[in-house]
């Protein structure tokens, strides 16, 4: 936990899932700047007294720290809506404070101060400011955040285009900040977003099928590399087995497994809403008649029964925004151990350095390489 100082106030803050050994912190100069920038008597501070909608707000930090003017947070994590209200629980704020919108929900009507820290994910940007920019009027006060290296001449080309005229600010302890004034009369075009494709012949029995991926999903417009060598080595079952798509993305992993066994019954987990859209999206597409799935926005297999699983598929992130971290990944193999009754597996793929391998042998007391090429591993664990 970091103690977050602001011209708003003073802030406990946390990640979440809080962790006590997590060298991370739930803020950034990104997130200070933004905050002195709304107080600054050189520029005059902004009216905070309309709506005030905060974008992709990472931990909860900016929304804890303005919950005094009602903001409504908008964003695509599960896990950043958990910080966000046990910040503000910390912090002794009720959690009516601020409004929470996912990524997927419809947006306020008017927004009078649009705050948007900048995702690693142009097309997210671009999506969400196609989202936004009906509710943006001539008066509307739009400010970005992020850090220089977040920070390109293609994200002021997405905010010029899509909202109005752009500029950034001098950088600060490594950070920067996007002024854009709207442009109520800007020629929009609608969101490509979301984007198909058909999935290549080599990927077994999803091959010529439909991928759907909405905005911010990893390699959004193409199957990616790792999830394309997994699909050739996946695990065959028959009859009314249980499988977990597990950080599920776009949903192609478990969609092959539906394809495969039209008795099993799918859950499709992601802690991103849009993925969990994108994954209910291509399994509508093309999982055959009759076959059954759930799809949850999750922190990870903590909604599902302990011991109620057959099979779970992972194909884990190792980036948490800009830090590389195998974190997420211990945590969600410790979590499909939970979930998994005897006898039952976990199959991840991986890139070969990471040795994932290390880690489900501790977690599980057994792992043992299925496939591998000069990239990737293949690695299966059971639960004993």
């Amino acid at each position: 936990m970091n103690r977050f100082t602001t011209s708003q106030g003073a802030f406990e803050l946390a990640r979440f899932p809080e962790h006590p050994r997590d060298p991370f912190r739930a803020w950034d100069a990104a997130d200070d700047y933004l905050l002195q920038q709304l107080t600054d008597p050189g520029t005059g501070p902004v009216d905070l007294s309309g709506t005030v909608a905060v974008v992709g707000d990472r931990w909860g930090a900016l929304a804890t720290a303005l919950a005094a003017h009602r903001p409504v947070q908008i964003g695509d994590s599960y896990l950043a809506r958990r910080a966000t209200l046990a910040n503000l629980a910390r912090n002794g704020i009720d959690d009516d404070a601020v409004r929470l919108l996912s990524s997927r929900d419809t947006p306020p009507d008017r927004i009078d101060v649009l705050l948007v820290r900048v995702p690693k994910s142009l097309a997210f940007l671009e999506d969400q400011l196609h989202r936004l920019a009906p509710a943006v009027h001539s008066g509307t006060v739009v400010i970005g955040t992020g850090m220089v290296k977040e920070i390109h001449t293609s994200t002021l080309k997405i905010f010029e285009r899509i909202i109005g005229p752009t500029r950034t600010s001098l950088a600060v302890r490594k950070a920067r900040l996007i002024f854009c004034t709207p442009d109520p009369a800007l020629p929009r075009t609608p969101s490509p977003w979301p984007y198909r494709y058909e999935l290549p012949a080599d990927v077994g029995p999803v091959a010529g099928l439909t991928a759907v991926n909405h905005a911010g999903i990893f390699c959004a417009e193409r199957l990616d590399i790792g999830t394309r060598f997994f699909l050739k080595h996946l695990p065959t079952r028959s009859g009314e087995v249980r499988v977990v798509d597990l950080g599920c993305g776009n949903g192609v992993l478990g969609l092959s497994a539906a394809v495969a066994n039209p008795d099993a019954h799918l859950t499709f987990v992601d802690e991103s809403y849009g993925a969990v859209a994108s994954a209910e999206e291509t399994f509508r597409a093309g999982a055959p008649a009759g076959a059954k799935a759930d799809f949850l926005v999750s922190d990870g297999l903590a909604d599902l029964d302990p011991g109620s699983v057959d099979l779970v598929l992972n194909n884990p992130p190792f980036h948490s925004h800009l830090a590389t971290t195998d974190a997420t990944a211990r945590t969600m193999f410790a979590g499909a151990k939970t979930a998994l009754r005897q006898g039952g597996e976990l199959w991840v793929v991986g890139n070969r350095h990471l040795s994932y391998h290390t880690h489900l042998r501790r977690i599980f007391g057994n792992c043992t390489t299925v496939a591998g090429d000069p990239k990737f591993v293949v690695l299966r664990a059971v639960k004993r």
